[in-house]
């Protein structure tokens, strides 16, 4: 077991807004201010790039006003909340990559925990990788876009 699977903690709680395919609004069990959380182990497109209203769409068919477990791996190196989300035992994060709405991500490597599952939706052709030319990265898209305002 790593040393972050060792202090994650898990809670529950449900999804009260869907900001993008990989960042949620939730209301965590007991407490009145909702939780901003990054899923840990994807990237979805940005809202404003090609794909990102269907991983927004997506992550809030799979979420939005769902009960939801949380393992919170506390926060990434950009100061957000991250962790794994789940509904009925369900990994939203290898879900969004399954289907192709999301890359496998990890800050560090650029592989994540789901990237046998990119390969398997980039094979099949699903979603963000369905077109010829390939999907451009939602960090690549913001070096030449910036962010996405609004969203």
């Amino acid at each position: 077991m790593s040393q972050s699977q060792a202090r994650a903690e898990v809670w529950s709680g449900w999804v009260s807004w869907v900001m993008d395919g990989d960042t949620v609004l939730l209301m965590r069990e007991g407490q009145r201010e909702p939780v901003k959380l990054r899923i840990e182990g994807i990237d979805a497109p940005e809202s404003c790039q090609p794909g990102g209203s269907e991983a927004r769409e997506a992550m809030m068919v799979l979420a939005l006003r769902k009960s939801v477990q949380v393992t919170d791996r506390g926060q990434d190196s950009y100061g957000r909340q991250i962790g794994r989300l789940s509904v009925d035992g369900v990994d939203l994060g290898a879900e969004m990559v399954r289907s192709g709405q999301a890359w496998a991500y990890n800050f560090r490597t650029g592989k994540g925990p789901y990237a046998a599952l990119q390969r398997q939706a980039e094979k099949q052709k699903k979603g963000i990788f369905a077109t010829q030319e390939a999907a451009m990265s939602p960090a690549l898209f913001r070096k030449f876009h910036g962010t996405c305002h609004g969203s």
